[in-house]
């Protein structure tokens, strides 16, 4: 486990404890396994994505005798991946999406200078 011992574990624990005090742990471990949980599922559901755009890619690439690299087929699967992951942030976590507008303008606003 990292290169930890026991010895190791237990400073980290008192150290911790002392930081956070008893009161405060049972909330930050809560709020740490709530986080691990949702990095767990955003994980399945994101290869579950990739391999159902694989196999839509394998499919559309059976139908029309071109036969795509596996680079484009990845390519094509990272972005695709990409956007409905960013698209979900911007959905859950409010003021991102207006931060994003107001980059995109300014990045209008560059073009147009330059």
């Amino acid at each position: 486990m990292f290169g930890l011992g026991v010895p190791e574990i237990i400073v980290i624990a008192i150290i911790i404890l002392l930081i956070f005090g008893a009161k405060r742990l049972p909330i930050i471990g809560e709020s740490l396994g709530k986080t691990v949980k949702e990095i767990r599922n955003a994980k399945k559901e994101i290869s579950g994505i990739k391999k159902s755009e694989a196999k839509k890619e394998v499919g559309k690439s059976n139908e029309s005798d071109v036969q795509p690299s596996e680079k484009d087929i990845v390519d094509t699967v990272q972005k695709k991946v990409t956007k409905q992951v960013t698209d979900k942030i911007l959905g859950q976590v409010p003021g991102i999406k207006q931060v994003k507008q107001f980059k995109d303008k300014a990045d209008k606003i560059k073009k147009i200078i330059s």
